[in-house]
């Protein structure tokens, strides 16, 4: 199966990302035509993907039959993509089509490639030794996805020492970008069964400024909840969105202390509201209200009021209750009133509104209580009409 790559936390995923992957599943399914339109609108674009997909672009027309064409658009590649890591395997494939008997590739024509798997499987179990070298030559030559993805499955699944290296060394980047994304998460999986290469995972990182790299560690990191490495790149990254993702993984890895300790040192109110809706969704109340409370920042102490107001802990009504007494910035007043009233707390409101002096707010208590099915609202309205 092809390398896909997701958008975390409900995010969309991005056209060319999308192209990307509708090319792969056709390449798997030997849909050449429709891999080709796809890879080709990617290559057009310009973006992070376009030297991947011009790489597959050229593979789909040599099995399209165009040889040819296929030839002449390596010169394009190198001229564009000087630096790509796809360039071994472009060079892999330019040989392969060269050495190509003059025949015309048949588009319909069945591919021996589960043969190829079936035979790759069976000497890797019988002679795992003999295999390792067969299986490194079918992951840097021309190969198709599926068939380069179940070579590195088989690697992975291997205990050998060598095959070991063989994915690291890939998960570091030693082979196409495809590649090392699907190493990395068997890195991840050999994780999570006792391995250790989470210090490896977090070499890479540092090591790298591929964005779609780094988020596939940062799925690593929050799957298997590694608190100090998500931590880590929480407090050193300099991309805002893999920063905030940092974030979200940690917020989502019951890394309460971790959080604190990152919104005390953070310096930016976009990113310390954030981690205000990590704690929010990980109920962590005591943090929230002693934001409430001592928070210079105005805005960040609304935030953490109105993240308050759907929590049903016992003392934050009481809390927000404390804070209203001797508040005097009227929007974070106002603010706790809507607090309390989603919370359905008709008492603490009825209480604000017996001792609040300012006219107009207590107007505003009054006209949320009328909208309350609540014996201390109604009492209280009555006292009003005495």
């Amino acid at each position: 199966m092809p390398v896909q790559v997701y958008a975390p936390f409900g995010q969309r995923m991005g056209s060319d990302d999308r192209l990307y992957d509708n090319g792969q599943r056709a390449l798997d399914s030997h849909r050449w035509d429709q891999a080709f339109e796809s890879f080709s609108q990617v290559a057009a674009h310009g973006g992070s993907r376009a030297d991947g997909a011009l790489y597959w672009k050229i593979y789909t027309l040599y099995k399209l039959g165009r040889r040819d064409e296929a030839l002449a658009q390596f010169a394009e590649f190198r001229k564009a993509y000087p630096s790509s890591r796809w360039l071994d395997d472009a060079k892999a494939l330019e040989v392969e089509i060269k050495q190509a008997s003059g025949k015309p590739v048949s588009p319909e024509g069945e591919s021996d490639e589960d043969l190829k798997l079936m035979a790759l499987n069976g000497i890797m179990q019988s002679d795992p030794e003999r295999a390792l070298p067969l299986l490194e030559n079918l992951l840097k030559g021309a190969q198709s996805p599926k068939l380069k993805e179940r070579a590195l499955f088989v690697l992975a699944q291997s205990g050998l020492p060598r095959a070991q290296q063989l994915l690291e060394q890939i998960a570091r980047g030693g082979g196409n970008p495809d590649l090392q994304l699907r190493a990395i998460s068997y890195l991840d999986g050999r994780r999570r069964q006792g391995g250790n290469s989470g210090q490896i995972l977090s070499e890479i990182y540092a090591a790298t400024n591929d964005v779609n790299v780094k988020r596939a560690i940062l799925v690593a990191f929050g799957s298997s909840r590694d608190k100090d490495h998500l931590l880590q790149a929480a407090k050193a990254e300099k991309t805002p969105e893999l920063r905030l993702e940092a974030i979200r993984y940690l917020g989502s890895s019951a890394a309460q202390a971790e959080m604190w300790q990152l919104y005390q040192a953070e310096t930016s109110a976009d990113i310390k509201e954030h981690i205000l809706n990590s704690m929010s969704a990980a109920g962590n109340t005591d943090r929230l209200i002693e934001v409430a409370r001592t928070e210079k920042d105005a805005k960040l102490r609304r935030a953490a009021i109105r993240s308050l107001a759907a929590m049903r802990a016992p003392n934050v009504g009481d809390a927000l209750a404390g804070i209203y007494a001797s508040e005097q910035d009227q929007q974070i007043k106002r603010a706790i009133i809507d607090s309390l009233h989603a919370q359905d707390n008709a008492k603490a409101m009825v209480d604000i509104g017996r001792k609040e002096p300012n006219v107009e707010m207590k107007r505003y208590v009054v006209s949320l209580l009328v909208r309350m099915k609540s014996k201390e609202a109604t009492d209280f309205l009555m006292e009003i009409l005495k």
